[in-house]
């Protein structure tokens, strides 16, 4: 190393040019070792984003969010120290005067100088390669124009049939393309597997409809200006309309060939076993550099060198000795794995293979030749023994059975080599090699309790993902092994996943939530599994979810048929299908929003949200609506919400299809369907896809032969892009594939997940949906059919049921013990409309709950009470709430039925001081009576009011007895709890709202 900057007070200073995933992975470790901080670091990154996982790149295409894809933060340069060149090359090293000179003039010193420049992507000379529609498979920026160019074509083709070629046939497929792979050699991932390993993976990769071309060189690309066919070297013809490039890489070796590093024939930094250069002051890592005459074109053999060589920098004196080229992917959904030396030759090694042609399997493993030690193999079709497989020959562990046993099992179907099983050296992660030893210690010492969490304390899991199945059960053994149970029971109350519940409520044909928990469960129910159950029968049996025997099972939004806003207000969202809606019916919303002040808005969804509607004013609004022709939009339900439409063939010049008739058709069909989770489609006219319906749970974008359908994707807080299901169906193929798509979903997602995440855990991903969907593979699509036809059939508009009932409009008084109003939220003029204030201070300290005495831990006097008459027990919702007002204090009163009592609390959470308690969902915990508050799901006890998840928020409680079916409250007199919950608190109130918008009017104060 450069000795002219020895000083000692001075920091030597590093310079990383290229700021990819191994030269990120360098910074990281230069850091974490750098005990002494004796280095200053300054990286070049070339591209115009900091680090991005490259491996995942395929993603994008899922979510298109570039943020999604990044190492880490930006703030962790800042953190660390690390001066980042973002959009700018480090084009010259200066060997003599020690200096890195970049494209934007910035020279930095330099005492070592790391290559981390990676690779570029190979480009043939093939004649007419140059031409538009012709694209590489290397940076998101690159996805980016293939994705703009897939809108405009029909027909793509990938040059190269490797690991990245693969991918970009998926990609390709996936933005609903017909797909060609043109590979020279005579087998897929040449590098990888075996020609016994490509013939099952071409016959799976060809059912999808991808043809593939093997023994096929490209001879030149035609068109006029743009691509329009491939000849090929036998004459052969193929009309495209773009092309992907995926041919190899070759090192970026360009700034060390300029300064006259040593570098390869073929190119490549040439390294010693301390990746140094030819010049002691430089070193190679990653895809640049040449270690014993090899390229690693793979993340984990990256990640080591930058490892060994940030701690040789330090004061290690580590050897890097090569690795192996172990890999699992999920190409065009078919697993592919290799581990070890899966090439070892007859001299050394004797392999084993087995073959399924039935379900499309191949596994090849080969032994040392005395059959004790497993060193490497290949896995197509079926990697799920991936992990133990490459741990067992990555660590050179004996066999724990006969060869044979690891591929067909034992006699007795034992599993062999499980996690439990290996050494505490075992190999887990090579990407990032992690030990057994070092994920148990990880989970013990930082008491772990979930994967992700694993992940990011130890970075197993974190490169290629392969490993992550084996992580995870490493996570789930040492948990077992500390006591610590992992189920996914739905809650204490039921030891029973979503899925087998609903199996069980359709086969014993239950029909309401006491019978389930009766038959199945324990205690009384909680805000996670009444809900859940809820759904659950709505969507086998379709009652109107308000019916007494359901209504307190709802969250809020669904109880009251509106969605909960800041403050305890609700909005109002009619049903607008497909986007489509007259002038008459928009003048109904304009007028009913004026004459309840509503603030109104157009939604993401193509409809008109009114906002600010108070609980009691919600059953004359909505007869407004329904008098006018409106029915509800489930904007609460956790159903479908909205078919967005683009105009089509209506008006579009370029529309195929009447993308607007199809969605109001799919609208008005699946309109009240109760699911997991929420769900979102749209129809798209054309392939320039205007409705987005990529983006949604299922969504249509129409061709001139019908209809593409998508599924699976969603927006929100982790967008994914949908997958195509089957191209080029009518729009009766296209409703008989969504109703049995959509019943799947219901009957096996587990609570709250959207159908995006219900994919990925979804036992053999994509291609089994596939299979399921259209194949009918498991037999059931008839009866999926069934399910959806009869929710069809019975459909009811649930606010014109609740409208045309006295019964169910008596649900949303405000009081139960007096017709009078309160407003409960106050509200601040903003553009000409009214918002409900800002929230107030999150916390009322110690002293001032004291002061106020809404803890109900402390008396500040002695307080004389007696018992009110506050209402009938009829008045009061079966195991739920009411409110009940007393001079100026509103009251929670809860009608425990299922445990024979009652109970009442302050109306107010005092979390956002929010008047809602009474709307909260009743259960117990453990035996304790709780109340969940629907804002947050804060949790109080109902005999104590202690907040039962966070120890600094409580609640007074109020004795309650019945006498002859009325219900009495033991209270103080009226000016005494007005002085003590009322005055005090309603001043805090307006105190704090005023005080947090100064700049606003206060239009109306809140009662309490």
């Amino acid at each position: 190393m450069n000795a002219q900057n020895n000083g000692p007070a001075k920091k030597r200073n590093v310079v990383v040019i290229g700021n990819g995933m191994v030269g990120l992975r360098f910074c990281e470790k230069l850091v974490e070792f750098d005990m002494q901080q004796r280095y200053r670091i300054t990286t070049f990154c070339e591209e115009p984003r900091a680090a991005y996982d490259r491996v995942g790149l395929t993603s994008f295409f899922a979510h298109r969010d570039a943020e999604k894809l990044m190492l880490t933060r930006m703030e962790w340069y800042r953190e660390h120290g690390v001066e980042l060149h973002l959009g700018d090359r480090a084009s010259r090293i200066d060997r003599e005067f020690f200096t890195v000179h970049s494209d934007k003039g910035a020279e930095i010193e330099y005492d070592a100088v790391v290559l981390a420049t990676g690779s570029y992507p190979f480009v043939p000379p093939i004649p007419g390669i140059d031409k538009k529609g012709v694209y590489v498979y290397r940076t998101i920026e690159d996805l980016e124009r293939i994705i703009e160019h897939a809108g405009t074509a029909k027909r793509a083709a990938v040059i190269g049939g490797g690991l990245l070629g693969l991918e970009a046939a998926k990609a390709a497929y996936d933005l609903g393309l017909e797909t060609h792979v043109v590979e020279f050699a005579s087998r897929l991932m040449p590098r990888q597997i075996d020609d016994a390993g490509s013939r099952v993976l071409v016959e799976k990769i060809e059912e999808l409809g991808v043809k593939v071309h093997l023994n096929t060189g490209t001879k030149e690309v035609h068109g006029d200006g743009r691509v329009e066919r491939m000849e090929f070297n036998d004459g052969e013809w193929l009309d495209v309309d773009m092309i992907i490039v995926s041919t190899g890489i070759r090192p970026r070796d360009e700034v060390a060939r300029e300064c006259s590093l040593a570098v390869g024939e073929r190119g490549g930094v040439v390294v010693n076993d301390r990746l140094q250069t030819s010049d002691p002051d430089i070193y190679a890592i990653g895809e640049v550099a040449l270690h014993g005459g090899m390229i690693y074109g793979l993340v984990a053999p990256g990640y080591q060198m930058a490892e060994s060589l940030a701690r040789n920098l330090c004061g290690g004196d580590e050897h890097f000795g090569g690795t192996d080229l172990s890999t699992k992917l999920k190409l065009m959904g078919v697993d592919v794995a290799s581990f070890g030396d899966y090439e070892a030759g007859s001299d050394r090694a004797l392999p084993l293979t087995w073959e399924d042609p039935f379900d499309g399997v191949y596994k090849k493993l080969l032994f040392d030749l005395q059959g004790t030690t497993l060193l490497g193999g290949i896995l197509i079709g079926d990697a799920s023994d991936y992990g133990s497989l490459s741990a067992m020959a990555s660590g050179g562990i004996p066999l724990p059975c006969r060869p044979g046993e690891l591929i067909i099992g034992t006699s007795g179907g034992a599993a062999i080599g499980g996690v439990e099983s290996m050494p505490e050296e075992a190999q887990i992660c090579s990407c990032n090699n992690v030990s057994k030893a070092a994920i148990c210690k990880a989970i013990r010492d930082n008491e772990l309790d979930s994967v992700g969490q694993l992940k990011s304390r130890t970075k197993a899991g974190n490169g290629c993902g392969g490993c992550l199945p084996l992580v995870t059960e490493l996570f789930n053994a040492e948990m077992k092994s500390v006591g610590v149970a992992v189920s996914n029971h739905l809650c204490e109350h039921f030891e029973y996943s979503r899925t087998e519940l609903f199996a069980i409520i359709k086969t014993k044909e239950l029909k309401t939530f006491d019978a389930v928990v009766q038959a199945y469960g324990a205690g009384y129910g909680c805000e996670v599994c009444k809900p859940v159950i809820a759904s659950i029968l709505a969507t086998l049996w379709n009652d109107v979810i308000v019916n007494p025997e359901h209504l307190t099972l709802q969250d809020t939004n669904d109880r009251f048929l509106a969605n909960v806003q800041r403050g305890g207000s609700y909005s109002v969202v009619p049903r607008v299908p497909g986007g489509e809606i007259t002038p008459e019916k928009l003048v109904v919303l304009g007028q009913t929003a004026q004459e309840f002040g509503l603030y109104s808005k157009i939604t993401g969804a193509q409809r008109v949200d009114l906002f600010g509607a108070e609980l009691h004013d919600l059953p004359v609004i909505w007869e407004r609506l329904v008098d006018a022709g409106f029915e509800s939009g489930h904007a609460y339900g956790k159903s479908l919400r909205t078919v967005k439409s683009c105009v089509g063939t209506t008006w579009c010049r370029y529309g195929v299809q009447d993308a607007v008739g199809f969605a109001i058709r799919l609208e008005n069909r699946y309109k009240g369907l109760r699911s997991p989770h929420k769900l979102k489609s749209a129809v798209s006219g054309c392939v320039r896809e205007c409705a987005e319906a990529q983006s949604k749970d299922f969504g249509l974008v129409a061709t001139e032969n019908g209809y593409n359908l998508y599924v699976c994707g969603n927006g929100g807080a982790k967008p994914r892009h949908a997958g195509l299901l089957v191209a080029d169906i009518d729009e009766d193929t296209a409703i008989r594939y969504i109703d049995r798509f959509l019943m799947y979903y219901c009957t096996t997602a587990d609570k709250l997940m959207r159908t995006a995440p219900w994919l990925d855990q979804l036992e053999g991903g994509f291609d089994h949906l596939r299979q399921v969907v259209i194949d009918d593979k498991l037999d059931i699509c008839s009866e999926l059919e069934r399910m959806m036809q009869n929710v069809v059939d019975t459909y009811q508009c649930e606010w014109k049921a609740v409208v045309d009932d006295p019964e169910k409009r008596r649900i949303f008084r405000q009081f139960v013990n007096t017709d009078e109003n309160e407003p409960c939220i106050e509200f601040v003029n903003q553009r000409g409309q009214q918002r409900p204030g800002d929230w107030p201070t999150e916390f009322v300290s110690l002293g001032q709950s004291q002061a106020l005495d809404i803890r109900g831990q402390e008396e500040t006097e002695d307080v004389e009470t007696r018992w009110v008459q506050v209402g009938l027990t009829s008045d009061f919702p079966v195991d739920g709430g009411a409110t009940i007002k007393y001079g100026g204090v509103q009251i929670a009163v809860f009608n425990f039925v299922s445990r024979c009592e009652w109970y009442a609390c302050q109306q107010m959470c005092p979390h956002r001081k929010a008047f809602v308690l009474s709307r909260g969902i009743i259960g117990d915990a453990k035996g304790v009576p709780k109340v969940a508050c629907p804002l947050h799901k804060k949790t109080f006890s109902l005999e104590n009011g202690q907040c039962t998840s966070d120890e600094d928020y409580s609640v007074r409680v109020f004795p309650v007895k019945i006498e002859n079916d009325v219900v009495y409250l033991d209270l103080p007199q009226i000016e005494v709890l007005d002085r003590l919950l009322a005055t005090e608190i309603g001043c805090h109130l307006a105190t704090s709202c005023k005080t947090s918008v100064p700049q606003e009017t206060v239009v109306a104060v809140a009662g309490v």
